[in-house]
């Protein structure tokens, strides 16, 4: 970043703009208790070299998952990225983030987008998806209030506590000014699963839909035959998360049960962790549900000529300018994270995604088998699990004296979790890192 100074006549002239006398008017608003009157203590500047080099020093100081073994995951999976995705993406066609509003000046913007939505619908079943969502957690929060647009008059929406605490918090904050009760329903202390007997006792009439997560917060697998035969009962409708979406290379896509809407975080096709985000949120659902789905939609026509194209569709004005009247005030573009899981998804191919999420799944049972009866849950996981370690802070601080980035401690967020951990097994880990984990933890 380049330093610009103001030079004493570029002061001077915006000071008459302004009029005033002093720079100090500037702070008036400041109460003087609070200013700084002394000067910055600093040391002597450095050269750019001298610079250059302190940086480099610090950054050394960082613990980065390739010079460390890391089994952090709750949401960020740190998975191999092809150098053929960040080389595309960084061509100048794409060097932009802004709303491809026009059609004959953002073709290949419009197809990277048009066939984002095409992957995400074969990925979960579904039969139309957006872009442009922010992360899982806005996904999320979308998703549960397109259930509660569909079902119209049910106010009354089940959330499973298995799903990742972040995205009830942010589902929470979106709610919080509005009629709709958000109840929780908690998880299995067995299996890990949704609790199917207070499921079934939470359920009436007046529930618009039921979220979950799967394979949830925890790693495990729900139950989705046995929550569409709950939900179904009194038609109520199911919206699904799915923070890995790795796992539906082998698992069956949530559109096979019923699932009236699909979302969640697709970080692991080919976008970085960097420290926690961005990430890049999808969205699927039903046609028959398309107008109340939030976001933009791409879709494909053909022009005057007869020519393929890629148009922006059903989209609203009041998207834009007529916020209290929108279904979504998303308007900023994602296409950039898009486009790098669309260029990792089609590397890859099915047989590659489904060959990678065995390699994940193997990896992460022979880590649980390894550790022995330290498996909190019973039921079925992919590439994370719930570990029971005792006393995690210390495990953790032990681990880290050996290189080695543990899981996350659960009791954050799950008080009844407190002696667990929720660790994260990729194909980024080998058989040797697992086994130095394994044997920190012992």
């Amino acid at each position: 970043m380049r330093y610009l100074p103001h030079t004493p006549d570029n002061i001077r002239c915006m000071m008459e703009a302004l009029e005033i006398s002093d720079i100090s008017e500037l702070f008036a608003p400041i109460p003087e208790s609070v200013r700084l009157k002394r000067a910055l203590d600093l040391p002597p500047a450095l050269s750019e070299a001298e610079l250059d080099s302190h940086m480099v020093a610090l950054s050394r100081k960082n613990a980065d998952p390739a010079s460390w073994a890391s089994f952090l995951g709750g949401g960020m999976n740190r998975h191999y990225i092809p150098a053929a995705v960040p080389a595309i993406a960084s061509r100048s066609e794409f060097a932009t983030a802004y709303t491809p509003y026009q059609p004959e000046a953002s073709q290949g913007t419009l197809q990277a987008i048009f066939e984002f939505q095409t992957l995400i619908c074969q990925l979960t079943g579904m039969e139309v998806a957006n872009a442009s969502m922010y992360d899982g957690a806005e996904a999320f929060a979308e998703a549960a209030l397109m259930l509660l647009r569909v079902a119209r008059k049910r106010n009354r929406l089940l959330v499973a506590k298995s799903v990742h605490p972040e995205y009830r918090a942010t589902l929470k904050t979106y709610t919080s000014r509005l009629s709709a009760s958000i109840e929780d329903v908690p998880f299995d202390s067995e299996t890990g699963r949704i609790d199917a007997s207070a499921l079934e006792k939470s359920l009436g009439n007046d529930v618009a839909g039921v979220m979950i997560q799967s394979p949830n917060f925890f790693g495990v697998v729900e139950d989705m035959p046995a929550l569409q035969r709950a939900c179904g009962s009194v038609g109520a409708l199911i919206g699904v998360a799915i923070s890995e979406p790795l796992s539906l290379g082998i698992l069956n896509p949530p559109g096979l049960y019923g699932a009236a809407v699909v979302c969640g975080e697709a970080q692991s096709f080919g976008v970085p962790m960097s420290f926690g985000g961005p990430g890049v949120g999808f969205l699927a659902a039903r046609m028959s549900d398309v107008r109340n789905m939030p976001g933009r939609l791409c879709g494909e026509t053909v022009d005057s000529e007869g020519q393929r194209g890629f148009v922006l569709t059903l989209a609203a004005r009041e998207q834009h300018i007529r916020r209290e009247k929108a279904t979504s005030n998303i308007c900023t573009n994602q296409a950039l994270m898009a486009l790098m899981v669309t260029i990792y998804l089609s590397l890859m191919g099915k047989n590659g995604v489904r060959k990678l999420a065995g390699i994940n799944l193997s990896r992460c049972e022979y880590a649980k088998k390894t550790l022995g009866g330290a498996s909190r849950f019973s039921g079925p996981t992919f590439n994370e699990f719930v570990a029971r370690v005792g006393d995690v802070s210390p495990k953790l601080g032990l681990l880290k004296d050996k290189n080695i980035l543990g899981g996350i401690h659960l009791g954050r967020w799950y008080p009844e979790l407190d002696d667990c951990m929720l660790i994260s097994v990729t194909e980024m880990n080998s058989k040797e890192q697992i086994d130095r984990l394994v044997a920190g933890l012992k």
